[in-house]
């Protein structure tokens, strides 16, 4: 294509273009800079003022934009981690790792878990994606705490 459409041009349902190669006049109004944009015709039914020329929108086959990826976090179900009681590990211990592991949790959080796992044999820690959950179960496995995940839908 021998000219190029810069910025935006309102259109008419009945706008007809009869460039030839070089008229920059009709489309740009002027000296085109960048004359690899494409540009896409937004038509509008007869009668609504005409259509609109837009910049497209153009992703990469296979990836999915940071939007995409964002509303996927949110719809994902949430899974809960689960503290186990054990018989090993001292509670100061259990509470440091609660502290260390999950981010934001406060000290009162920390012991009114360990207590809940101590007296009642587990207590749910957080509820989160799956992904964090996964991430969290292994980091207090790794520090010597018995965990586990479950599904946060449906049960209690």
């Amino acid at each position: 294509m021998e000219t190029a459409i810069c910025g935006r041009l309102a259109l008419s349902p009945h706008t007809v273009f009869n460039s030839k190669p070089g008229d920059k006049s009709l489309l740009c109004g002027g000296s085109c800079i960048n004359r690899s944009v494409l540009m896409t015709v937004l038509a509008s039914a007869p009668g609504k003022g005409g259509g609109l020329l837009e910049r497209p929108v153009i992703t990469a086959p296979g990836r999915e934009s940071e939007f995409d990826l964002k509303k996927k976090r949110k719809t994902s179900p949430p899974y809960r981690v689960i503290l186990h009681n054990d018989n090993f590990n001292k509670r100061e211990y259990v509470v440091q790792v609660l502290m260390k592991v999950i981010p934001g949790m406060t000290l009162d959080n920390a012991v009114n878990i360990m207590q809940e796992a101590h007296y009642n044999g587990l207590s749910v820690v957080i509820v989160c994606s799956q992904a964090d959950a996964e991430e969290h179960c292994m980091q207090l496995r790794g520090n010597g705490l018995l965990s586990s995940i479950e599904p946060a839908s449906g049960g209690c």
